[in-house]
């Protein structure tokens, strides 16, 4: 297999190991947010990194403030009952099952990650949560998620769906047909469904560069995208939700919205550098099927 194609695989080949010495996504992300699975490798590549690109820090937090601000607009003023969240990360507070229920108490969720610490920490969690369940899939392999029982058994696609894929698009290579992945579940979904996506962007073309090096270098699939590409990643005959498609700091904003845990102190001197007005920004929004 071609380095760069995506590492579909078997739900039987996937693997249960969790190394410590590899940096992941999912734990560097948990950190920024206040979380504390994480290892070594997680803190010594984001401290590495983070002179160069501090703006990670606050993209992280933002992105976990707009997840609120969507799903919370989904089931309330959306009417949205069922969500399917691919590359949903570690569970922290307010996870999409626990906003979604509180604002729509029937709300189903399905959540889908390949990594192991992910699954352990979402399966302890939903123990005993019969509306919501976590599979171990690769977001790649849209058709085995769509026939997953668990898929089955808590989607309906009669009914309006959520599809999120939040702060996960800049793990899709170009390699990966991400058209096809983003656009897969919400094609078969019936109108009034949406599609919920945030991706980093940057339009500095050497800034992007070294940012796709040193996190592909480092084991992290990433390719960083400016505002048009990831336009073009996007299915034409979805209606955007007011505001549009932005930098999600500007998506509806609410300052009374829950607060998120405190930023690790290793990482506090980098909060706030969002504000330095470089264009390395979090961007997407909401897309509604007509």
């Amino acid at each position: 297999m071609d380095a760069q194609e995506c590492p579909v695989a078997a739900a039987e080949d996937i693997p249960t190991e969790i190394h410590h010495d590899v940096p992941t996504a999912a734990r560097i992300y948990g950190w920024a947010l206040g979380g504390k699975d994480n290892y070594e490798a997680d803190r010594q590549f984001m401290l590495q990194n983070l002179p160069e690109f501090p703006e990670f820090i606050d993209i992280a937090r933002q992105n976990r403030l707009f997840l609120y601000r969507a799903v919370r607009y989904l089931a309330q003023e959306a009417g949205i009952q069922q969500f399917l969240d691919m590359g949903c990360g570690l569970p922290t507070n307010d996870n999409v099952h626990q906003v979604a229920q509180r604002f729509a108490p029937d709300a189903r969720v399905v959540y889908v990650d390949l990594d192991p610490i992910v699954l352990v920490h979402a399966r302890a969690l939903l123990a005993d949560d019969h509306s919501t369940a976590v599979i171990t899939a690769d977001m790649c392999d849209q058709e085995a998620i769509l026939a997953h029982p668990d898929v089955e058994r808590l989607i309906d696609f009669s009914e309006p769906l959520a599809v999120l894929f939040l702060s996960v698009g800049h793990h899709l290579l170009d390699a990966d047909d991400p058209r096809r992945v983003l656009r897969t579940a919400i094609d078969r979904a019936v109108p009034g469904s949406h599609l919920a996506f945030t991706q980093i962007v940057c339009s500095d073309r050497e800034r992007a560069a070294d940012i796709d090096a040193r996190s592909n270098g480092a084991g992290l699939r990433w390719r960083t995208r400016d505002r048009a590409e990831t336009d073009a990643l996007l299915p034409d005959a979805l209606e955007a939700v007011e505001p549009g498609l932005v930098d999600i700091v500007n998506w509806r904003p609410d300052p009374a919205q829950p607060p998120l845990a405190p930023v690790p102190a290793e990482l506090r001197p980098y909060a706030g550098a969002s504000k330095m007005g470089r264009d390395l920004t979090e961007y997407g929004g909401i897309l509604r099927k007509p």
